[in-house]
């Protein structure tokens, strides 16, 4: 039997971020497998915009504003993913929407085959621009986690002027 200091010094993939990274895997696969993936997204969502309204507080906060100007969302969102190690970029914007993408998903291999873990971006992104501008539809194009080389996120700051339905989720200020 090992003793102790043999065992602290073993090399294990075992770290915090990891651990939470597998967890977050591990629940969502739990409930697609469960409920299925939409009902899992449903229950995702609800995190998700909980976390958006938490992200949202800090950076008006550290902005000293009341609310985020329009000129400024999308580098909120690329910034806030970039902390949390993602690498998402602004592909164009303009008055109507903001089309993002992203290289590395902030929850690496771990959201391969896990769509729902998806919501965390739609919501995040949703709440945020929603809750500064009034409205936004987040619609995810592309996603790491359905097995795309890169993210694709469409964030609308318009409603639908069409008869025709856009896909995404709509997000109002509350």
């Amino acid at each position: 039997m090992s003793n102790v200091n043999e065992i602290q010094v073993l090399n294990l993939p075992l770290e915090r971020d990891l651990f939470l990274r597998n967890l977050i895997r591990h629940l969502s696969g739990t409930l697609q497998d469960v409920i299925g993936v939409e009902e899992a997204s449903g229950f995702i969502s609800i995190v998700g915009q909980q976390v958006g309204d938490e992200i949202n507080g800090e950076y008006r906060k550290a902005l000293n504003v009341t609310h985020i100007d329009k000129s400024l969302i999308g580098a909120v969102l690329v910034d806030l993913k970039r902390r949390i190690g993602g690498d998402f970029y602004i592909v164009s914007e303009d008055d109507e929407k903001i089309v993002l993408g992203n290289r590395q998903c902030p929850f690496e291999d771990k959201v391969l085959g896990r769509p729902a873990m998806c919501m965390m971006t739609s919501n995040v992104f949703g709440t945020i621009t929603a809750e500064n501008l009034g409205y936004s539809q987040v619609e995810l194009t592309e996603t790491i986690a359905n097995g795309a080389a890169q993210c694709r996120v469409v964030v609308h700051l318009q409603p639908n002027d069409t008869d025709a339905p856009r896909p995404g989720i709509e997000y109002y200020r509350v």
